[in-house]
């Protein structure tokens, strides 16, 4: 059985094409260890993509099914053999009890309040993954405070001041 196909309302301007990597595929690439560069990705035909943003890949056996496939992907469309990543740093959304710093200092920045913790614990993993993925340094982060207010944790008021 396929996971219903989640993407975020503030990836709605390249979602639908899969121009760019959706955070479901981020999210299975760090499930995964594997590291795959936009580059890698636009070589990747449109039933590749699709494929990896509906493919299962939460039981061990998704994960090594996912990882299989994806190295499999890179290969065949780029040439290259697939990259790892670190797994500690993989799953550091993976902890609910408690709001990561990184999370708190990137809504400073943006002049908005952070999640409390009741509200991070009711994010699911995908959602604490995102917002994660979303103050990471070099990056522009626009989508940021758009996250916040998806997952309900900003007013519509305080996403616009």
């Amino acid at each position: 059985m396929r996971e219903p196909i989640e993407t975020f309302r503030f990836e709605s301007d390249f979602a639908g094409s899969l121009r760019c990597i959706p955070m479901a595929v981020r999210f299975k690439l760090d499930l995964c260890g594997i590291k795959l560069s936009l580059r890698q990705w636009s070589r990747f035909e449109e039933p590749e993509r699709r494929w990896l943003l509906e493919q299962p890949c939460k039981v061990p056996a998704d994960v090594e099914a996912y990882r299989m496939a994806l190295t499999e992907f890179i290969a065949r469309r780029t040439g290259e053999l697939a990259k790892s990543i670190d797994a500690g740093e993989a799953v550091a959304w993976a902890a609910s009890d408690g709001v990561p710093q990184v999370v708190t200092s990137q809504a400073a920045s943006r002049g908005v309040t952070p999640p409390t913790g009741a509200q991070w614990c009711k994010l699911t993993d995908l959602q604490r993954f995102a917002l994660l993925k979303l103050t990471r340094p070099g990056h522009d982060n626009e989508n940021f405070v758009p996250a916040m207010l998806e997952f309900g944790i900003l007013s519509e008021l305080e996403g616009t001041l």
